[in-house]
């Protein structure tokens, strides 16, 4: 029963550690040929967005909207094979040989 609680506590342990590393690694996500970029970190955290001066203007509006959600999706997507990989890394080696597996 305690090797059992010991593990739960490892295991809280490993994910608070893996959090504050993904908090740490930022990925990027652009579009429009890097006129919107936005970077976020590895727990999906919005960090940074900028936006090209063109995209600006009044007539460029709906324009400047597609792009912001396309490079949102992109680093967002980003971030979560960061995050996905972190935690098959976690997994695996609280698992063992059987943490290959996932």
């Amino acid at each position: 029963m305690f090797d059992m609680f010991g593990k739960l506590q490892e295991a809280q342990q490993k994910m608070k550690e893996s959090k504050q590393r993904l908090a740490l690694i930022t990925v990027d996500g652009e579009a429009g040929d890097g006129a919107v970029k936005v970077t976020v970190t590895g727990n999906r955290e919005v960090k940074s967005l900028e936006i090209a001066e063109r995209l600006l203007e009044k007539d460029n509006k709906e324009e400047l909207e597609d792009l912001v959600i396309t490079a949102l999706n992109r680093a967002l997507k980003a971030a979560e094979n960061t995050w996905e990989s972190e935690m098959k890394s976690v997994a695996g080696g609280m698992l063992g040989p059987l943490g290959g597996l996932l």
